[in-house]
């Protein structure tokens, strides 16, 4: 069997309301984007490793650490609501278009959770290839149950699942009889490239979990976050282990 051809792409847009310049903001002594940028370089499956930024200052940084940075995102795909799929559309497009570049998947690293190993990122890009699957998405157990959740509705509290065991044993039942739910980690997700350009999604039908620990699962929005960060940052250090170094 050939070779699966992944690319890693790292979507790192300029603006940002609420840390400034937050791709390129310190976290351990290097810009927030050198974490992912390291790791996805040190995977062995990875074919290519590419920032898609419509900042010109990322642009220049990411190359300087050694990612590839062949285009400039056009503003309509860096606003503060776009969504994944139309960066992933773009990029993969561009590539095809400008290079002839047509890989087998995208694996998604997001550069505001920055605590992930290579060897994770070999995983995904592993079981993508070794099962027919449209995505594999990085997921936890929560803690936190749907079925102890409530929404609004004209003013007033309605569950959120409605459901016959929710009519039968209510909201405060005991954790034990209610069936695991998972948390999307989006530590690294892998994607295959139809699922993107002939199911227009990022995720597609068939998903293949890949399970991670929440620890490392720190995502970087406010200024309070980087704080925690660090912090935690310094503790996984002095423990020595493996996403912190």
């Amino acid at each position: 069997m050939s070779r699966f051809r992944a690319v890693g792409i790292i979507p790192a847009r300029g603006g940002s309301k609420q840390v400034p310049r937050k791709n390129l903001h310190p976290l351990g002594g290097k810009p927030l984007i050198a974490w992912s940028i390291e790791r996805a370089l040190a995977a062995t499956e990875l074919e290519r490793v590419i920032v898609s930024t419509d900042s010109a200052e990322i642009a220049a940084v990411a190359r300087s650490l050694g990612a590839e940075a062949p285009f400039l995102r056009p503003a309509e795909y860096a606003a503060d609501d776009t969504p994944d799929l139309p960066v992933f559309e773009h990029a993969l497009e561009w590539l095809e278009r400008n290079e002839g570049y047509i890989p087998d998947g995208v694996i998604h690293l997001r550069p505001t959770l920055p605590f992930r190993t290579a060897r994770q990122i070999d995983e995904v890009v592993r079981l993508l290839a070794a099962n027919e699957v449209d995505c594999v998405k990085s997921v936890y157990l929560s803690d936190k149950h749907p079925h102890k959740m409530w929404t609004l509705a004209d003013g007033r509290l309605q569950p959120f699942l409605d459901t016959p065991l929710w009519h039968t044993l209510g909201p405060d039942c005991p954790r034990q009889v209610l069936p695991p739910v998972y948390w999307s980690a989006g530590l690294v997700d892998g994607i295959r490239r139809a699922t993107i350009t002939e199911l227009h999604s990022t995720t597609g039908r068939q998903i293949l979990p890949y399970f991670v620990d929440p620890d490392p699962c720190v995502d970087l929005d406010t200024p309070h976050d980087f704080r925690v960060a660090e912090a935690i940052l310094q503790i996984a250090r002095q423990e020595g282990l493996e996403w912190a170094q």
